[in-house]
């Protein structure tokens, strides 16, 4: 079973629709979620907690009698592809990728020339960041300048001074953190410090880490989710009576990657030699860039893995408001290339270059299955 983003009401970036709809931000571009509309955000402080990585399959699973799942409002996808960059920055401008143009881990930026890690800012190919900054390559407006509230970013100190996180931070209030007990001190500090309208958004990455490393299935995991559901408890405990609307989602969820239906490109050389950049995107959602007269040779390569993928042409998924609704970002059609590998069941593709480092990742994600594109809804009014 493969989900699309439901932009039209049910996904992330209708949650934050509704939120900046609540603080009294420009009128949005996306409808208010309908699981949760602006007039439920009326309280003096609201919180946005993203957990990386937690999916709403298995916050069911694994924990359906915690207190995240006691206060679970609604199942809503996360935006397309289901990984980080995109639904972060989701988060972090209130549009989807259709707006941002934000399209995955590796991105190809033809203004600069070459493949950029986008997160870490630095190209693929290793070397530091490019002199033109993020926020200028990006151009995008923090969503906590589109707010008529008091904002806050609490992230992790590894990260919070980053090239991306700091374009994205526009005027709101930064503070670090290293534990997830710090992480929850410093929103209880802001909320019960706050004398007006306040916003907080929050980021937590450790289950991520954890379900790329040792499989989203594995103990590691599911202890890792105790711990968050023991602090969450503890922490609307502690803020009770702050007038606080707590709201708690993911950018995506995971699936364990089977070996066995991995795609290795360097096993596939006629295939590789239809392609001018190695697959950009992610190891579940790839854009290939294919030479020209080289189409029809690509595609039949490709159906050879039918099993495993699904492909489309990228300017099709565009229009199908796959990546969003509306007008799309001037760039966004270059970003996705000329097709996409939609990988179905535990399959990805893999590509190296020449000299870089081979990481294996066990728990996977960015394509459309319900244990990755859905994520939780989570409400506690406090």
């Amino acid at each position: 079973m493969q989900v699309m983003p439901d932009y039209r009401g049910g996904s992330i970036v209708n949650l934050m629709s509704s939120i900046v709809h609540a603080l009294g931000g420009e009128e949005p571009l996306y409808a208010p979620l309908a699981a949760l509309p602006p007039a439920e955000l009326a309280s003096r402080n609201v919180v946005l907690l993203v957990v990386d990585g937690l999916g709403y399959e298995y916050l069911q699973s694994r924990k359906p009698e915690g207190a995240l799942a006691r206060r679970l409002r609604a199942r809503i996808t996360s935006v397309f592809p289901s990984t980080t960059a995109s639904a972060v920055t989701t988060f972090l401008t209130g549009t989807a990728p259709q707006q941002h143009g934000l399209t995955g881990w590796f991105m190809y930026f033809a203004e600069l020339g070459g493949v950029m890690a986008i997160l870490p800012y630095r190209p693929r190919h290793g070397g530091s960041a490019p002199r033109l900054p993020v926020g200028t390559l990006l151009e995008h407006v923090p969503v906590f300048d589109r707010l008529d509230a008091r904002a806050h970013m609490v992230a992790p100190a590894r990260i919070a001074q980053s090239d991306f996180n700091l374009a994205h931070r526009g005027r709101a209030a930064l503070e670090a953190f290293r534990t997830l007990d710090e992480m929850f001190q410093a929103i209880e500090r802001i909320v019960r410090v706050a004398s007006g309208r306040t916003y907080v958004y929050a980021y937590w990455p450790e289950l991520d880490r954890l379900a790329h490393e040792c499989g989203v299935g594995s103990r590691e995991v599911g202890e890792h989710l105790d711990a968050i559901d023991t602090a969450f408890d503890a922490f609307l405990g502690r803020i009770a009576g702050s007038d606080t609307t707590v709201v708690v989602t993911a950018d995506h969820g995971f699936v364990d990657a089977a070996p066995e239906e991995a795609i290795e490109l360097a096993a596939h050389p006629a295939l590789a030699r239809t392609l001018l950049l190695p697959p950009c995107g992610e190891q579940r959602a790839a854009y290939c860039y294919v030479r020209a007269r080289q189409e029809r040779a690509f595609a039949d390569y490709v159906a050879r893995f039918a099993d495993r993928v699904e492909l489309h042409e990228a300017e099709a998924l565009v229009a199908a408001g796959v990546f969003g609704l509306g007008a799309p970002h001037p760039r966004l059609h270059e970003r996705v290339g000329d097709y996409v590998l939609i990988m179905k069941q535990n399959a990805v593709i893999k590509a190296w270059l020449s000299g870089e480092p081979q990481f294996e990742h066990i728990g996977v994600h960015g394509s459309t299955s319900p244990e990755e594109m859905y994520v939780p809804l989570i409400v506690a009014q406090v």
